[in-house]
């Protein structure tokens, strides 16, 4: 929910759109607050204030705006999935089991994923649970507490753009100990975009997201 991956999403929304003109593009209604009460605060330090009203309250603006349908580019804010789809009468996508079924369709037989994501991604077990259905095993970096540090100076430089060793080194972990593709399951990490020569498949939430929109912008089924 980072402010630079919201514009980041929107800027792969425009270039995976086959357009020839202006009119052929995707109609967004983007709702950009940055004042959202923090994810981590109230999932991993536990004092923090509830943000699933203001998501709920964001999803209900931008249905009366018009939107027919609705996106959480954030992995983290996806532990609020039900209380936001509650509170429309639209749908709103899941990204988690759109990133798996992406995952499944381009490796069927993979048996283990491992996740780049916010530390409150690993302990609310958002993706685990979506993998516990799929039959996947998941895993985490040994150094995730490194790969948390950056996800918050991306959000505090989104200006960020060039390859980090604690990522190359959480790559070469996962690999290391048998993951056979790693997902970029944090928008904020999508923007620094996939590390040089990897040696696995790379899934990059943020992307994937992009692409459904288009899909569906084009007139796909839901």
């Amino acid at each position: 929910m980072g402010p630079a991956a919201t514009v980041e999403f929107m800027r792969r929304v425009i270039e995976a759109t086959p357009a020839r003109d202006d009119a052929d593009h995707v109609h967004l209604i983007v709702d950009n607050d940055p004042h959202i009460p923090s994810r981590i605060a109230a999932l991993l330090e536990g004092g923090g204030v509830d943000p699933g009203p203001a998501l709920a309250a964001i999803a209900q603006r931008l249905e009366a705006a018009g939107a027919e349908a609705l996106v959480i580019p954030c992995n983290t804010a996806h532990y609020y999935l039900e209380h936001v789809a509650n509170a429309v009468d639209i749908p709103v996508l899941d990204l988690i089991a759109l990133t798996l079924d992406h995952v499944h369709a381009a490796q069927p037989g993979i048996g283990e994923i491992g996740l780049l994501a916010s530390t409150a991604v690993r302990e609310t077990g958002l993706y685990a649970r979506a993998c516990e259905k799929r039959g996947l095993a998941i895993r985490f970096p040994a150094n995730q507490e490194a790969v948390f540090a950056l996800i918050r100076q991306l959000k505090a430089d989104p200006r960020m753009r060039e390859s980090r060793p604690e990522l190359e080194a959480a790559f070469a972990n996962l690999v290391e100990n048998g993951a056979g593709c790693v997902v970029l399951a944090c928008t904020e990490l999508c923007l620094l975009g996939q590390p040089p020569d990897a040696p696995v498949p790379v899934y990059d939430t943020l992307q994937i997201l992009a692409e459904e929109v288009v899909r569906i912008g084009r007139g796909a089924p839901l």
